[in-house]
């Protein structure tokens, strides 16, 4: 799951609000990327820096983007040879009152079925456990 998440290339295949990526910077322990989201009508983007422990953890800060303060993690804990427990939390803030009404719902959305999105990728790529 580690390496599904961190290939952000994939995204817009899998992703159905994701116009596109834009990788800024990638090493082994760290990332840069900026994702276009278009849904709906709505059409923004948001980058963020990532640092990187595989397989276990995934870090994010904010780069740049409509928000004032966005912070998010991923963990895995293995399970089995072929399962792991997945962990995702994010919290943000945007910058307006104006943006939380726009852009708000949307985010909320894609936040809120982010998880389930790499399940379903996973189960189609590697098979369902």
């Amino acid at each position: 799951m580690f390496d599904l998440v961190t290939d952000v290339d994939d995204y817009p295949k899998f992703l159905p609000w994701c116009g596109g990526i834009e990788i800024r910077h990638r090493d082994d322990t760290s990332m840069e990327a900026r994702i276009d989201i278009n849904f709906k009508g709505i059409k923004q983007h948001f980058a963020t820096r990532n640092s990187m422990e595989r397989p276990t953890r995934i870090d994010m800060e904010f780069a740049d983007g409509p928000f004032r303060k966005f912070t998010g993690f991923w963990r895995f804990t293995p399970l089995r040879a072929d399962a792991c427990k997945i962990e995702f939390a994010l919290h943000y803030e945007f910058t307006s009152i104006l943006l939380e009404k726009i852009i708000g719902p949307v985010f909320n959305h894609i936040a809120n079925t982010f998880v389930e999105s790499f399940v379903k990728r996973a189960n189609q790529r590697y098979g369902q456990s």
